[in-house]
């Protein structure tokens, strides 16, 4: 069972620090930055050894020339991105496997936030790192890709099962939660959805992870129709105020 720890970076950004006990490899998901990074894993005594990028953006890959100086970890990420992530040593896209000890993790191209933007997929664990192409109630914008590429993004992780645990890199819920409730204001799982996300922040506490029922049950661009629909939404979250 990996243990996977959330660390709150920048505004708004969760950095993942994913350890395997078996092997004792410790991997890091997205490094916006690299010092609370670092400082975490030694109060744990974990050694990091890997680091998984999903997309290119300076919010995901600040961290890695820095983690990677410091502890040798070897660099994994988006072949059709290698150019804009230089630190990358290994080039990865869809049906290649990456591994953290003996836990396998599916690479998969999901592209549409950015070009060649990658998730992990780990069956064995049922969950998956998917960096900005889904978030809780929300979608990536689509800064280098078509709605039509994220409609095709939402129907394949709406068919992961359902207790498949997703890990996305923003905390992202509540504003995505007030656009979802304008988009489908006659949804009853949203509303206390909705409830429970605002009494969470209303502490300061995080909501994220989901999962793959919930965002089925309430997420806007997962229940969209048809590209159409999604794009239309996504739109209008872009355009959104509430």
């Amino acid at each position: 069972m990996l243990e996977i720890v959330r660390i709150p970076v920048l505004s708004d950004n969760y950095v993942w620090l994913v350890h395997e006990p078996v092997s004792g490899e410790t991997m890091v998901v997205d490094p916006a930055v690299a010092q609370p990074v670092l400082d975490e894993a030694e109060r744990r005594g974990w050694r990091i050894t890997q680091i998984w990028n999903t997309h290119w953006h300076p919010d995901h890959t600040g961290g890695n020339a820095e983690i990677k100086a410091a502890t040798g970890c070897v660099v994994t990420g988006p072949a059709a991105e290698a150019e804009r992530i230089p630190t990358l040593d290994r080039l990865v896209s869809e049906g290649d496997r990456v591994a953290l000890g003996d836990v396998i993790a599916d690479v998969l191209d999901v592209p549409a936030h950015t070009a060649g933007h990658i998730a992990y997929h780990i069956a064995d664990e049922a969950l998956a790192f998917v960096g900005d192409t889904l978030f809780a109630m929300g979608c990536g914008r689509l800064f280098e890709g078509t709605a039509e590429q994220m409609f095709g993004n939402m129907r394949r992780l709406a068919a992961l099962p359902d207790e498949t645990r997703i890990y996305c890199a923003h905390e992202y819920t509540q504003s995505n939660g007030r656009y979802a409730l304008v988009a489908e204001p006659d949804n009853a799982a949203l509303r206390d959805r909705m409830a429970a996300v605002d009494a969470a922040r209303a502490v300061g506490e995080a909501t994220v992870p989901t999962t793959i029922a919930l965002e089925r049950a309430t997420n806007p661009f997962m229940r969209a129709a048809d590209v159409a629909e999604l794009a239309r939404r996504r739109a209008e979250k872009d355009a959104f105020r509430g």
